[in-house]
């Protein structure tokens, strides 16, 4: 939380290995993104392995007409030694396993995850004839002494506390309340179109069967299973046992997915029964079996086990030394504190930068990475010299010697441009966006490319052909998207600053859940060429920063009218001379400031997150700020005809000679796309000068519209909250176990400046954000009055789990991190980086709110 190979076989003489199970159905050969097994009952499960997106938690990421939303995950808590030091993501979400599907019914794990002195595997096995799938975790104990291990299993039946609810309807006790009597239970929603879920716990009164429940989206270990509201639907089943020294304990529990329509939870507590009473172990060795805990001798079909089992299991891979060979300290640092300290003498950009590289080889990649990078500049510190020379000289940059990450969808020269996809793995354009022109003209270090939601197609996740994003201040959820990467770098200290963009919600969402700062410009502020695009004209590629100062010294560079996008035209002549002379700790004094109550509730949630930002209010008001409720605003009408992605792709294309497709249909319907965002392929047809230009005008409208709306309630911004929900795991399939984002916010729909500041937390800790939207043009006030905002909440929380590295003036620089694309159907290198040295049936079709 945030601050203010094959698996592993029993070595053992003697020991025969059990029979392995007979695949009934054969699953779907993996083609990228999460494997797809189906069932007998008409189910299909999607398994989270080792495949882009590459989550590899072996959860299930969802089963169709079922309310499985990232279920069968474990969260571990070790022991830790009287002086040692606390293992990074101790109690968080286990991921990084390497599964790999065996084209049958087992994800096998070809790596350990090593967490303090515990060696974690896990293996997944789905029976697709009984409709079950065995999560089989073992926990080694590599180090001299006893280790207690909490794990919680689980995760989110459903949402809300209506039809969407998958509270527990039963267990073996009989009842719907979960104690250590129970050898399993049931979760149903009230619709009987969904199906019935069933975890089988094991054998009651074994040690590691059951200790205690937990909420599986809210530290599970210390906050007890809810059994009402929203948080009903986050099941965690707590075990807790001891394992000595180079000893294996495991544990074996089951999740069912039955029918659907009348009798389903009959027949669902009867394949929980048997399943309980003769557990399918089934694959698993002799020695294996000895290792478990949660079940009981009877179960385990062995006459005698040796005191002390241990598995071999496959490596952890090397771990990147935690140091750092750079003097100064980039933690939390802000850019405009690094432009003083450059200007002082205090530091060069060589430091600075060689600071980012060593906390991206040391933070990003790895089975606890955070999988914020898709590219690293081999030259980053070629760059970095040749600002401090030039500031040796006497030059003088908006950003000179400042190390940037830019979302891999804008265009650069000198690296690979994705937009996340494997289709276009390797693509390089000869010209740089006009942006990324921008800022190297001010003198900035482009450090690396930022992973991104896929063609930024998602809001609620950053997931690619390279690897899903996690957050950066709450490790096991989602980094939301489609900018998480550029989100993530910048708040855990990878990157001072950070290009995005947004198309629904994609800036403000990852700023909001990584408690950030971003603005998103009027319409045609800043430029869109050598930017892929999501929708034509409602795109914007903005900044993301840790401070609203920091996002003054980004906007003087980035934004600003451009020769070659005519939407521009106006930029020059709106766009303020010195974006940095409207940063006023008054600006709000006299303002007022309107809202609309019904935007801070959420439609599923009930954990205060709304009232939470309200609360915040007063911080609007101590600027000298005057509230106002509001009456809803007026619509825009219905939007004209016209595919405007075919339009953004056509244009794009345009840009480039070399570009490996004709058009947008042709890289949508690639098979390398992850399935999801795949389509069959189309021939669809541009927008034609009439289209163009009735689209543009109804943006142009809508926009006089919300002016009128806000001149007849006299004021002069509109607030709403970032998140009217808590925050939630990174496994899910659905946007909403993602957070609520539902508030009506008018900024996309309309292109209206918007400036976004984390004002605090919610109830149970999580990151809070408050959106000033303005009249069109009014860009420059909307990001004064966000700096008064700023400096009245002091709202940014900060990570715990990237501290800063120790300082090795001696020691060998770390290598710039390579970092391999996912393959389908193979698990990813040891380390998920490679080094150099020198200077891969989608059940959820993600909504398009990029």
């Amino acid at each position: 939380m945030p601050r203010s190979v094959s698996r592993g076989r029993a070595v053992a003489a003697g020991c025969a290995a059990a029979a392995l199970t007979t695949a009934v159905l054969l699953p779907a050969a993996p083609t990228g993104a999460v494997t797809s097994v189906p069932a007998g009952n008409g189910a299909t499960w999607q398994i989270h392995d080792a495949s882009p997106p590459g989550l590899d938690t072996g959860s299930i990421r969802a089963v169709s007409n079922s309310p499985v939303e990232g279920f069968g995950n474990i969260f571990v808590r070790v022991s830790i030694p009287a002086g040692a030091e606390e293992p990074r993501l101790n109690g968080e979400m286990m991921r990084g396993f390497g599964l790999t599907f065996d084209g049958v019914d087992t994800f096998e794990p070809t790596r350990s995850v090593q967490l303090g002195d515990v060696r974690i595997t896990r293996e997944v096995t789905v029976d697709g004839a009984d409709a079950w799938a065995r999560f089989f975790d073992t926990f080694t104990n590599t180090g001299r002494k006893p280790v207690t291990v909490e794990v919680s299993f689980g995760g989110s039946l459903g949402f809300g506390a209506a039809q969407s609810q998958g509270a527990i309807r039963s267990t073996s006790s009989g009842d719907a309340v979960v104690d250590r009597q129970d050898a399993w239970t049931l979760a149903a929603t009230p619709n009987a179109a969904q199906r019935p879920v069933g975890v089988v716990l094991g054998s009651p009164g074994a040690p590691g069967t059951l200790d205690r429940t937990g909420n599986q989206q809210r530290d599970p270990f210390d906050t007890p299973m809810a059994t009402t509201g929203h948080e009903a639907n986050f099941q965690g089943y707590v075990s807790t046992f001891t394992v000595a020294p180079r000893e294996t304990r495991s544990l074996a529990r089951f999740v069912t997915v039955g029918a659907t329509g009348a009798g389903s939870q009959t027949a669902a507590a009867a394949q929980l029964t048997a399943l309980a009473a003769t557990p399918d172990l089934s694959g698993l060795t002799t020695l294996e079996r000895c290792t478990l805990q949660n079940w009981d001798a009877s179960a385990l079909g062995v006459a005698r086990c040796p005191s002390a089992p241990v598995l071999a299991t496959p490596s952890a891979g090397p771990q990147v030394p935690a140091y750092t060979t750079s003097s100064y300290d980039v933690v939390n640092t802000s850019i405009d504190q690094m432009l003083r300290d450059l200007d002082a003498g205090v530091t060069t950009s060589a430091e600075i930068t060689r600071a980012y590289l060593d906390r991206i080889a040391v933070y990003d990649g790895g089975p606890l990475g955070y999988h914020a990078f898709i590219h690293v500049a081999e030259d980053a510190m070629q760059q970095a010299r040749a600002a401090d020379r030039a500031r040796a000289r006497g030059a003088t940059g908006e950003l000179l010697g400042i190390p940037l990450a830019i979302k891999d969808l804008y265009d650069t020269k000198d690296m690979p441009t994705t937009g996340g996809t494997l289709a276009l793995e390797g693509w390089q354009p000869e010209t740089d966006a006009y942006q990324v022109e921008r800022l190297r003209a001010a003198g900035a270090v482009i450090i690396g490319k930022a992973n991104l939601s896929e063609f930024a197609n998602s809001g609620g996740y950053s997931e690619s052909g390279w690897g899903q994003v996690w957050n950066a201040l709450y490790p096991s959820k989602t980094s939301f998207g489609s900018s998480g990467g550029s989100a993530v770098a910048v708040a855990t200290s990878m990157a001072a600053g950070a290009l995005g963009s947004q198309t629904g919600v994609s800036l403000y969402a990852p700023s909001t859940g990584n408690s950030l700062t971003t603005f998103r410009g009027t319409d045609g502020m800043a430029s869109l060429r050598g930017i892929m695009p999501l929708t034509w004209a409602q795109d914007y590629g903005g900044p993301i920063a840790r401070s609203v100062t920091d996002l003054a010294h980004l906007l003087n560079a980035t934004t600003g009218t451009d020769p070659l996008d005519p939407l521009t035209a106006q930029a020059d002549a709106r766009r303020p001379a010195d974006w940095t002379a409207h940063l006023d700790a008054g600006a709000l004094d006299g303002m007022r400031i309107g809202y609309l109550p019904a935007s801070f509730v959420s439609g599923y949630a009930d954990d205060g997150t709304g009232a939470a930002v309200m609360e915040h209010f007063a911080d609007l008001e101590a600027a000298g700020a005057t509230m106002v409720e509001l009456t809803p605003p007026p619509s825009g009408g219905s939007s004209p005809g016209g595919s405007r992605s075919e339009e953004g792709w056509a244009r794009y294309i345009e840009l480039h000679d070399d570009f490996p497709y004709p058009d947008g249909d042709a890289l949508l319907a690639s098979p390398l796309v992850l399935p999801y965002n795949q389509r069959a392929l189309r021939d669809t047809p541009r927008m034609t000068p009439e289209q163009v230009d009735a689209w543009l005008a109804y943006r142009a409208t809508y926009k006089q519209v919300i002016a009128g709306w806000m001149d007849a309630a006299d004021v002069d911004a509109v607030v709403y909250p970032g998140f009217i929900s808590d925050m939630y795991n990174n496994d899910a399939a659905g946007n909403q176990l993602t957070a609520d984002r539902g508030t009506g916010v008018l900024t996309s729909n309309v292109g209206l400046p918007t400036v976004v500041v984390p004002v605090g937390t919610n109830p149970h800790g999580y990151s809070i954000s408050m959106q000033l939207v303005g009249r069109a043009w009014d860009d420059a006030a909307i990001l004064g009055m966000g700096y008064a905002l700023e400096q009245q909440a002091q709202g940014q929380q900060v990570p715990d789990d990237a501290p800063a590295l120790e300082y090795r003036p001696n020691a060998r620089p770390h290598a710039v991190p390579e970092i391999s694309p996912l393959v389908p159907g193979r698990a990813p290198a040891a380390a998920g980086l490679r080094f150099s040295f020198g200077a891969g049936t989608g059940l959820s079709q993600r909504e398009n709110d990029g």
